[in-house]
């Protein structure tokens, strides 16, 4: 799977599926998986990356999409964590991150993904509002 949209993890969000589909569900579990050779795990966060920015390299993207294609509550706040967690200390989403030093990271200017993250908080605050009261 790539780690921009239009991807896998992405077809529910694209309105290409639904939520309840079996091959959906497998196919999302397996890029968010060690079997997907591009999904990462470290330090901080867990998520997938590409050959464009190199190994272990995470894109937010994918951390964004996973939250905005999930219905599991403490999937999406564990998805608000690692955001949180990854922006090194510059408050923007960038491009990608190492996935054990979040300071390591490509484009300090991303429009892409903060723009994804907008959508997010967004979508949240109008579906699962309660979610934001926490603080991650």
């Amino acid at each position: 799977d790539d780690s921009n949209v239009p991807s896998l993890l992405a077809l529910k969000y694209l309105g290409l599926t639904k939520e309840d589909d079996v091959l959906y569900r497998n196919t999302r579990k397996f890029v968010l998986s060690g079997n997907n050779p591009y999904f990462f795990k470290g330090k901080y966060a867990e998520g997938i990356g590409g050959p464009h920015v190199g190994l272990d390299m995470i894109w937010p993207m994918t951390i964004i999409m996973r939250a905005l294609t999930s219905e599991n509550e403490e999937e999406i706040k564990n998805c608000l964590t690692m955001l949180k967690a990854t922006h090194a200390g510059t408050g923007f989403m960038h491009e990608g991150f190492h996935k054990d030093d979040p300071k390591n990271f490509t484009r300090s200017w991303f429009a892409w993904a903060n723009t994804l993250f907008g959508e997010l908080i967004y979508t949240l605050y109008k579906t699962k509002p309660h979610l934001l009261a926490k603080e991650y």
